[in-house]
């Protein structure tokens, strides 16, 4: 009895067809208006972030742009609280009682040099 399968040649051109399928839909829906990735507006993102690490009750102070996609500023965990100096990156926000304080020096002074009262001033 003689076996029956799929010959190489064809395996190939199908597999190759699939491919090139996948990669045109693909780019389509890349290039579609509104499709793809959509950033965070600053200032939701930083009341985000904030009400992350400080609680539901944070308020923002201050926003200030930075650098780059780097928001500075002042938050504080409720209304009636001190505000406290923040950075914040898309990825994280850096308040300066995080226990990394020279991290957010650095990135206080690299970033957010026009920020009223500085870290430095402050101490």
């Amino acid at each position: 009895m003689a076996r029956r399968g799929i010959k190489t040649d064809r395996l190939i051109a199908v597999l190759g067809g699939v491919v090139l399928t996948l990669g045109v839909l693909l780019i389509w829906n890349l290039t579609r208006p509104g499709a793809g990735f959509v950033e965070e507006v600053p200032a939701d993102r930083v009341l985000r972030q904030a009400r992350e690490l400080l609680g539901p009750r944070a308020q923002v102070l201050l926003i200030q742009a930075g650098r780059g996609r780097v928001v500075c500023g002042y938050v504080a965990p409720s209304a009636q609280a001190v505000g406290q100096p923040f950075v914040s990156r898309p990825s994280r926000m850096m308040l300066m009682s995080d226990p990394r304080s020279s991290e957010f020096r650095e990135a206080l002074d690299r970033d957010c040099p026009d920020l009223p009262y500085t870290i430095s001033k402050m101490d």
